[in-house]
């Protein structure tokens, strides 16, 4: 690539006819025979019939009369600007942070190399003659320009500028100087720790695990720290790794980073804090929610990353069996009472909750939400965040949205015996209303309810079906294979079902690192009260019976939809038995009992 002499790449060049006009650009391609007379005359009355709203070269390059090479090597050589084909390896990732983001995304521009004070620039529009002065201006080096396709730009800024700040790695850590070794010493001054949690490479650091574990669909960030080394740890499909193990000496700047994004007060290190950070990335906004907890050797933060990419799917998705979807759709469309998703913290409560006021939205109901946070902007509902920290919790907001004429209310959470009196009172009054409470499964519910001291006959009264649900991994579709199971867990198995053949699994590919796993499905069991049923709750019937009366009905528990979508190739037994065990009721402690006797009659 032969750089441009800075002094002539502002002078405009000598072509036919006024430059930039776009019958121009059909003129260069005549002329270096790219295309046909006819090919150009088609291409204009094209882009006449669109009213002109894209260039020449687009529409040739959509008609496939031209390739976007040949565009812009014709303009570049029209111009005296070398025309490259770009690719990352010709990329320096250092220097792109010359120039702001937004001015790169704007512009088509990328910084490619300095190299003695003169720095080279790739642009996708070589007729923008003016655009020098600024990106000298902008960057503070003399600036020279080679033309490339908008194609190759996109594709090494991905691979070198993926958010807001250039990060490599192994730079980062290359950056760390001396001053980091004694930032342990320093911990008490303050006004240092906040000067080198301001420093580059931490500024660096930060952003380069924030911006991988939305890439990598985490769910959770965890940052710590033991007396020798430190960890950044991803929650990717409900299991923890291991992403990165910065500098020791690094984990206070990166933690006073990180309350500094979150608004959190870096001198407190004794309690624990909350806080939020907001950032847009790839053109749409993520949420995160921060928390530290002082610890032996430094701060713990783990951070939960909303994005709002995912947390809005439509039912079909979520994975619940045609019958349970027919029936939970009849369920949610009550005209009054209480419906409730149940399940530990992770297991996508909210996620289905959400598909389901978003199928219910319409101009015609007045939906209201009390949501802590808010994860994600439901279009026709009204969503209100709590804020402890001045009494704004789950029942008074709840109790207030009452006098709102709401037709249906949805509850992040019934936590204690006063939002559930209010949600109580709201479904005796002709609301319908949904929430989430945390119990084993789904016919635990009522009597969870009860135990916060609603009366059984009202709890008889008010509930209309209860949805308990956890995640499991879904096989990798590109390396999944068939396979015949030991005969341990082909015993455990058929225990359950009868005769297995065959089951699934994922063999481990690059596309999904290995792991064999990739995304996540929902096992669902749903309970809707009969009539008997409800007369036992009012009856206030102890758990084992109300459990035992429903389970002879046929009830299709956790660990049957489990199964089921084990042998469907979904997602495979181990995963099944890690989440759910084999004994029932979506109890994990089964599975030491379970396998203990599955290994026993084995053997």
């Amino acid at each position: 690539m032969t750089p441009l002499n800075p002094s002539a790449s502002t002078q405009r060049p000598t072509v036919p006819g006024a430059p930039g006009q776009r019958a121009q650009l059909g003129d260069l391609l005549l002329a270096r025979g790219v295309i046909t007379e006819k090919q150009l005359q088609e291409a204009l009355a094209e882009q006449s019939r669109t009213g002109r709203k894209s260039l020449l070269g687009e529409v040739l390059v959509n008609l496939r009369f031209v390739t976007e090479d040949q565009v812009v090597e014709a303009l570049a050589s029209a111009y005296g600007v070398p025309f490259a084909r770009l690719t990352p390896r010709i990329a320096d990732p250092r220097v792109t942070d010359r120039l702001p983001r937004e001015f790169i995304d704007s512009h088509n521009v990328l910084p490619l190399f300095l190299v003695d004070g003169v720095l080279t620039v790739a642009v996708a529009e070589p007729a923008n003659l003016f655009l020098v002065e600024e990106v000298e201006r902008l960057s503070g080096c003399r600036c020279q320009i080679v033309a490339c396709t908008q194609r190759d730009i996109r594709a090494t800024l991905q691979a070198h500028l993926p958010s807001a700040n250039v990060f490599v790695i192994d730079d980062i850590y290359d950056d760390v100087d001396s001053s980091f070794a004694v930032v342990d010493r320093q911990v008490n001054d303050l006004s240092n720790l906040e000067e080198i949690a301001g420093q580059s490479p931490v500024i660096k650091l930060v952003n380069y695990v924030l911006y991988h574990a939305v890439q990598d669909r985490a769910s959770d960030i965890h940052i710590e720290r033991d007396d020798l080394a430190s960890r950044v740890r991803f929650r990717i499909d409900g299991r923890l790794s291991t992403k990165v193990e910065p500098p020791h000496a690094m984990h206070p700047a990166v933690v006073s980073r990180i309350k500094i994004m979150a608004s959190m007060d870096i001198s407190e290190r004794r309690l624990p804090q909350d806080g939020d950070i907001h950032v847009v990335m790839d053109g749409r906004p993520i949420d995160m929610r921060v928390s530290t907890m002082p610890g032996k050797f430094g701060e713990k933060v783990v951070i939960r990353v909303i994005d709002n990419r995912n947390a809005i799917v439509t039912l079909e998705k979520l994975g619940l069996a045609p019958e349970t979807l027919a029936a939970w759709r009849r369920i949610v469309r009550s005209s009054n009472g209480v419906v409730l998703v149940t399940g530990p913290t992770g297991s996508g409560k909210s996620t289905t909750l959400y598909s389901v006021l978003a199928e219910l939205a319409s101009e015609e109901l007045n939906i209201s939400t009390v949501e802590n946070p808010v994860e994600a902007h439901l279009a026709g509902v009204n969503q209100f965040q709590v804020n402890e920290k001045v009494g704004f919790n789950f029942a008074a907001a709840l109790r207030s949205l009452l006098r709102q004429d709401p037709d249906i209310l949805m509850v992040g959470e019934i936590r204690d015996a006063e939002t559930a009196q209010i949600a109580t009172q709201a479904a005796l009054t002709g609301h319908l209303v949904f929430s989430t409470l945390h119990t084993n499964d789904a016919i635990s519910a009522s009597t969870r309810l009860i135990n916060m001291g609603v009366e059984p006959y009202l709890v008889a009264a008010i509930l209309r079906g209860v949805l308990a649900q956890r995640l499991v991994r879904k096989i990798c579709p590109h390396c999944k294979e068939s396979f015949t199971p030991d005969a341990a867990t082909r015993a455990a198995v058929e225990r359950v079902v009868g005769e297995v053949a065959e089951l699934f699994r994922g063999a481990g590919c690059s596309r999904c690192r290995g792991k064999g796993y990739a995304g996540r499905i929902g096992v669902f069991e749903l309970y809707i009260p009969t009539d008997s049923a409800l007369e036992a709750i009012a009856s206030n019937w102890s758990l084992q019976e109300l459990r035992a009366a429903v389970e002879r009905t046929g009830f299709r528990c956790l660990r049957d939809d489990g199964i089921a979508k084990a042998l469907a190739g979904q997602t495979t037994i181990e995963e099944v038995i890690r989440v759910l065990g084999l004994g029932g009721h979506g109890d994990p402690a089964n599975v030491a009992a379970s396998s203990a006797a599955t290994a026993g009659a084995a053997s």
